[in-house]
């Protein structure tokens, strides 16, 4: 295998902890669900502090719920920060989402009306993120399967309003795009164009599965497949385009043997150094 360059990372989950202490692998930088390393003596806490000192790492969450009328939670808010300062993460980021409502949290990412009302909702509660915690946050473009219908306002427009209001960074779920796309029939180049490179600090790649229902086919983000060949064809574009990106691969369900996910990381790698000169690739 070629060397890994330092832009492609994957996600780092809980069944492949031994392997990365262990045996070290060839590899840019790691992602972790940031929610599972609140608890500071957790052994999954303890592997990401030697592991750490070995490679970059992200923090990524699920968790802030920042599309909610709710304020931002301020325990969790804490505890991120807590992670963040020892860990001082390559980024920190979370969903175009919202998950809480007057306390109650759901076990999912749950899709916005892309209105004024919740863009200023939106903001508000990354700005005040970003405050807490001192430093710029990501937000990443979520996938779904309904859309409103009082929305006045297309996902990308919105994405790039709360990174132009806000000043965040943006995580572009090629996955994502391609999956919502099929799902919301909107066209995947045209959703591309409207985005800022300049904003785009990092790129998730995963896998997707099909669904037959009675009313027709639906596909679901389930992180649980290789990446597919049309969503590869979307990053060669962009990279082609706009240079080379930290690029992640995430597998999240039905997590494959760890050499199964290296090589995902090393098909992103090939497209970086086919595509990047090496003066453009330097970080």
């Amino acid at each position: 295998m070629k060397q890994i360059s330092p832009w492609v990372g994957v996600g780092l989950r809980e069944p492949h902890h031994d392997y990365f202490l262990e045996q070290t692998p060839d590899m840019g930088w790691l992602e972790v669900h940031s929610e599972n390393f609140f608890l500071p003596h957790a052994s999954a806490t303890k592997a990401l502090r030697t592991l750490r000192r070995r490679y970059p790492v992200s923090c990524h969450g699920v968790g802030l719920s920042l599309g909610s009328v709710d304020p931002v939670n301020p325990h969790h808010l804490s505890r991120l920060k807590t992670l963040v300062d020892e860990i001082d993460p390559l980024f920190v980021s979370d969903h175009l989402s919202w998950s809480s409502v007057d306390n109650t949290y759901f076990n999912d990412l749950l899709p916005l009306p892309y209105t004024e009302e919740a863009l200023a909702v939106f903001c508000r509660n990354v700005e005040v993120t970003q405050d807490y915690l001192g430093r710029q946050i990501l937000v990443e473009n979520p996938s779904s399967y309904l859309s409103f219908a009082h929305s006045t306002i297309p996902e990308w427009e919105f994405l790039s309003e709360v990174a132009r209001r806000t000043g965040c960074g943006l995580l572009l779920d090629l996955n994502n795009i391609y999956v919502s796309a099929f799902n919301h029939d909107f066209d995947t180049d045209s959703y591309l164009a409207a985005i800022n490179p300049d904003w785009v600090q990092e790129i998730h790649l995963a896998g997707f599965t099909k669904k037959t229902l009675d009313e027709g086919e639906i596909w679901i983000d389930t992180h649980s497949q290789p990446v597919s060949e049309p969503v590869w064809d979307l990053y060669r574009k962009w990279i082609a385009h706009h240079g080379a990106c930290h690029t992640l691969i995430e597998w999240d369900r039905d997590i494959p043997a760890p050499a199964v996910l290296l090589a995902e990381a090393a098909k992103a790698n090939d497209i970086i150094q086919s595509m990047v000169t090496p003066s453009r690739e330097a970080i």
